[in-house]
C-alpha cells in the first residue's frame, strides 16, 4: 500500500551503517559544512547510502495508519516535500539533545510508535508523520562525524 516509494525504517541498533542521514540544505540555499544548526531551521536530511531524501506526503503509512514517510529523490535532489524544521530547546541543534523534525508542507512530525514489519524487513520499524507532537517523535543523533567550524573560514589547514 501506500506511493510506492522506498520505505524508511528504524531499527534497535544505533550503529547500522543503513541508518546514516546528512544534513543539508534546503535546495535554494546553501548549508556549509561545520555551520551549527539553528533551532527552527529548515534542513533536508540526504540517505548516505541511496542519496533520497527524507520524504513526507499525503499517503496513509501501510502499519500505523498514520502519515507516510519515504526515501525519495536521486543524488539528494528531490522536491518541495523533503524540507523538515529542526525544533529544539535553545539556539542550536546541540550533538547530545533530543530535537524533533516538523515537515514544512504537511505539518506531521517524523515519529516511530513501534509498529514492525514482516516479511521482507522482519524487525524494521515503520517510520511515519503524526499530527502532533508527542514522545513519540523525539530524534538523537547518536552516531556520526560531528565538525566544528573553524573560527576564520578563510583560512584553511588542508591541502
Amino acid at each position: 500500500t501506500g506511493s510506492g516509494q522506498q520505505s524508511v525504517t528504524g531499527v534497535e541498533a544505533s550503529d547500522d551503517a543503513n541508518s546514516y542521514w546528512r544534513i543539508r540544505g534546503k535546495s535554494d540555499g546553501s548549508c556549509q559544512r561545520g555551520t551549527p544548526v539553528k533551532c527552527g531551521q529548515t534542513i533536508r536530511l540526504t540517505h548516505v547510502n541511496t542519496g533520497k531524501n527524507l520524504h513526507t506526503h499525503h499517503f496513509a503509512s501501510p502499519l500505523s495508519n498514520n502519515q507516510e514517510v519515504s526515501a525519495f529523490g536521486d543524488d539528494g535532489e528531490g522536491d518541495d516535500l523533503d524540507i523538515w524544521i529542526v525544533q529544539c530547546s535553545g539556539t542550536y541543534w546541540e550533538r547530545e539533545d533530543a530535537v524533533r523534525f516538523k515537515h514544512v508542507g504537511t505539518e506531521v512530525f517524523l515519529s516511530i510508535t513501534g509498529e514492525q514489519y514482516g516479511h521482507p524487513i522482519r524487525g524494521q520499524r515503520e517510520v511515519h508523520g503524526m499530527p502532533t507532537a508527542n514522545h513519540h517523535n523525539y530524534w538523537k543523533a547518536m552516531e556520526g562525524i560531528f565538525i566544528k567550524p573553524s573560527m576564520d573560514p578563510a583560512k584553511h589547514d588542508e591541502l
